[in-house]
């Protein structure tokens, strides 16, 4: 009996070394707790070069993807990655039309993995994620492990104010566009159709006016015309938000600027300017001067008619890199009742593309993988891949091989970009560069475009990101702001159509203050407030 419980004690205790062991070597490289109680990365990591960990570590990771059968524990750019940081992401991935879903499954089932790369989470869902302790902080790891995107942050603050949550904390990398990539920073004017002006012997447009009298002439004259078109008529309204005085802080808080003078914001689907607009819109609708169709076409439909050159002005990509289309050029910005000037979009997109969870247990080393990707050497191989392969230079300049550009199996481009990286489909952590994104935005056609409308564009040092909320204004603004922003979109679309006459105008401005304006507004002047003493 004494040999069965000796017997059963040293099996005990073998099986317990053999767990702490094994807990060991699951662990190494993890970050160890100092004498004064604040985590220290372990010897196997190396706070700068490559690679980042001595021995290899692998990591769980979750992403979204653009192409459905892409396989990314076999992709390129990750298994190269891999070879040059001795970091292994063991990667779970759903096709972006299902990122979402799939992303809230998996943070209430408390299901995710160590890394949540390519997840387009918003802010609010990182606040409440990081605030639960999901999400770990990154502020000390950033000042340490992360000199690419910490000198981004120096050079341009809007980074920092657009990450840093309500509670002070910055949770996750964003993807950052750079603002001198003028193709891609100034897109909001559209294109037009220089055939067409000189058939008719007409001037390019400058102020409201002079456009009102080219839509109506390219109708009059033009055979099978649609003077203006687009998909969804928010286009037109940003494009002419400039010359009506609107969004001098640009279009991340797309409803919210100054009221002229102050330091107080102003709702701005309220304002006498904004129904100016609307007035201006509804004019040209009515007279057939923009698309019937504005409202319901598809992108499919948008993209025939336009293919066959129906359209005086439009808004999208290139035309000549879409359909062939060499008769556009980029539409002068407008000059109105307000100014000439045209508000820009914030350089910061999403904020919710890289986090590191709880789970994580080397934290120092991940942010180090991520920060790659905001410096030089990363940006390049991330968008461009690798030299022979997918790229080679000439003249200097960095670009796809023939088999990218012209796959021998008749693949598009995004597709054959797709067989090595993952950044097709536009959702992705890191900083986007000309030098190394090689799509539309990049082309001399677009560039040219922009470089007409930089001179009316606004300051760089004027844009707002995106207003970041606490939990508990988050929690209430979220209620306020689906349902007053649903019917702004409704009430702008009816105003333009004709559908609700502008006799309604104060009727539907008491209808947004019953809806709790007042709060809303509070709410996102702290909001303002906070980021601006930061």
């Amino acid at each position: 009996m004494k040999k069965v419980k000796y017997l059963s004690l040293i099996l005990s205790l073998l099986f317990m070394i053999s767990a702490v062991l094994a807990g060991c070597s699951s662990n190494e490289g993890a970050s160890t707790e100092g004498t004064d109680g604040q985590k220290e990365p372990s010897e196997n990591f190396n706070a700068s070069g490559m690679p980042i960990v001595n021995e290899k570590i692998e990591l769980s990771g979750f992403g979204g993807k653009f192409i459905a059968s892409q396989e990314w524990n076999d992709l390129m750019l990750f298994t190269e990655y891999e070879k040059m940081t001795n970091i292994k992401i063991n990667w779970e991935t759903v096709q972006n039309g299902q990122l979402a879903e799939r992303r809230n499954l998996m943070m209430t089932s408390k299901e995710y993995p160590e890394i949540m790369f390519a997840t387009a989470m918003g802010p609010t869902d990182v606040l409440k994620y990081g605030e639960q302790g999901i999400f770990q902080p990154l502020n000390d790891l950033i000042d340490k492990y992360a000199p690419n995107f910490k000198a981004l942050m120096e050079k341009y603050p809007i980074i920092e104010q657009g990450i840093t949550m309500g509670d002070g904390n910055i949770y996750s990398f964003p993807v950052f566009y750079d603002p001198e990539f003028l193709g891609l920073r100034i897109g909001g004017t559209p294109w037009m159709n220089q055939e067409w002006l000189d058939t008719l012997g007409l001037q390019e447009p400058t102020t409201t006016d002079e456009f009102y009298k080219v839509l109506k002439a390219f109708k009059e004259e033009i055979p099978d015309s649609v003077p203006w078109s687009s998909i969804g008529i928010g286009g037109m309204v940003n494009y002419l938000r400039g010359a009506y005085g609107l969004n001098s802080n640009g279009t991340a808080n797309v409803h919210l600027d100054l009221k002229p003078g102050t330091d107080e914001l102003r709702f701005i689907p309220t304002s006498d300017d904004y129904k100016e607009l609307l007035q201006f819109l509804n004019k040209l609708y009515s007279e057939g001067l923009i698309d019937p169709e504005v409202f319901t076409i598809t992108q499919q439909e948008f993209y025939a008619k336009a293919g066959e050159g129906h359209y005086g002005f439009i808004h999208s990509v290139d035309p000549e890199t879409l359909w062939g289309l060499k008769n556009y050029v980029g539409a002068q910005v407008l000059e109105g009742p307000g100014g000439r000037l045209l508000p820009l979009s914030s350089p910061l997109g999403t904020v919710g593309q890289f986090m590191i969870t709880d789970k994580n247990k080397h934290p120092e080393a991940s942010v180090r993988w991520m920060d790659h990707f905001f410096g030089d050497e990363g940006v390049k191989m991330f968008f461009m891949g690798f030299e022979g392969i997918t790229y080679e230079e000439k003249d200097g300049e960095v670009v796809y091989t023939e088999e990218i550009t012209n796959h021998p199996d008749g693949i598009n481009l995004d597709q054959a970009i797709s067989l090595y990286l993952m950044w097709p489909g536009g959702n992705y952590p890191g900083f986007v560069r000309e030098d190394y994104f090689k799509g539309a935005e990049s082309k001399p056609n677009t560039r040219a475009k922009a470089e007409k409308a930089l001179p009316y564009a606004i300051d760089q040092d004027d844009i707002w990101p995106r207003f970041n909320y606490n939990e508990e204004e988050s929690d209430q603004l979220t209620a306020l702001q689906n349902d007053i922003h649903t019917y702004v979109d409704e009430m702008t679309a009816n105003f333009v159509a004709g559908k609700e006459s502008f006799d309604k105008w104060d009727s539907y401005v008491d209808t947004i203050n019953k809806m709790g304006l007042d709060r809303y507004m509070k709410i996102n002047q702290d909001a303002y407030e906070r980021m601006m003493n930061q």
